[in-house]
């Protein structure tokens, strides 16, 4: 009986890829809360503010309502805002961006 044909060696375990850095252009408003992320006051009210609004610093941006409590969101330094990241009624986590702005 011929002998079995050998096993061809395994393949060489390529690199671990490095981990891409994130990309974090700009700057970012973020939750404070766990909560649900609201865009107005009350569902029949216009939204705090729109993409492309210039605001001050201490200007409200948004609601994060966490157990029950309804807790106003303030711009933290004057700025543009140049992209929403959460939709209306989503829920949040500590740490969630919720606009990405630009600084004036």
């Amino acid at each position: 009986l011929p002998a079995p044909a050998a096993a061809p060696p395994p393949a060489p375990n390529p690199a671990p890829a490095e981990p891409k850095p994130e990309v974090d252009e700009g700057d970012y408003i973020t939750s404070p809360f766990v909560g649900t992320f609201y865009t107005a006051p009350r569902p029949d009210a216009p939204p705090f503010i729109k993409v492309g609004d210039t605001v001050s610093a201490g200007t409200t941006v948004c609601i994060v309502e966490a157990m029950k409590l309804f807790n106003e969101i303030e711009a933290e330094f004057g700025c543009v805002i140049e992209e929403a990241l959460v939709a209306n009624q989503q829920p949040v986590e500590f740490g969630t961006k919720l606009f990405r702005v630009r600084r004036l």
